[in-house]
């Protein structure tokens, strides 16, 4: 990769928590893609695609968002801060896979539900094993108690945006209870 030619005074646009928090993602998520290639429990034609990159964070983005118990596209798509038709067209691709399904809503005939096939399952669970290792890795590269600060920092940083009514923030840990 060619190096820009950034002044010194321009430095702050390279170092600051914002692009440091979006390279450390990147990087994360290849490093979760390059160990589901490898992991036995992920289909073989969908191993294949992760190791010829042709499987994309957007895909483990998804499964960040969907619960076990599925979800309407629309809350899907708010859970992850996507619009409806951009994840509409994550589901195709997962449901091509066979990773989701779509079924009919028990308390609306009108809706439909997104959840996961076995397949979906067994890819979930493959993916929990990679961020695992993942996550042992970076503990390795920065320190047990660095990754531990890092860890309980994004925790409360993620958790205090109040600019964001708690209705509309992302499914996640500390917001089971309003898990569907």
């Amino acid at each position: 990769m060619t190096a820009l030619p950034y002044g010194p005074d321009e430095r702050w646009r390279l170092t600051h928590l914002g692009r440091l928090l979006d390279q450390a993602r990147r990087r994360f998520d290849a490093r979760v893609l390059a160990l589901m290639a490898q992991a036995p429990q992920v289909p073989l034609a969908l191993s294949n695609l992760a190791a010829r990159a042709q499987i994309s964070a957007a895909i483990v983005h998804i499964t960040r968002h969907l619960p076990l118990a599925g979800a309407r596209l629309g809350d899907l798509a708010a859970s992850a801060g996507m619009t409806k038709q951009a994840m509409g067209d994550l589901v195709d691709q997962c449901v091509a896979w066979g990773l989701v399904r779509r079924e009919p809503d028990a308390h609306d005939g009108r809706a439909r539900r997104i959840v996961f096939t076995p397949t979906g399952l067994d890819w979930l669970q493959a993916l929990r094993r990679a961020v695992q290792q993942a996550e042992a890795e970076f503990r390795a590269a920065v320190g047990a108690e660095v990754a531990a600060v890092v860890l309980l920092g994004l925790e409360a940083y993620a958790d205090g945006d109040d600019l964001c009514p708690a209705a509309t923030r992302p499914y996640n840990v500390r917001s089971l209870d309003r898990a569907p």
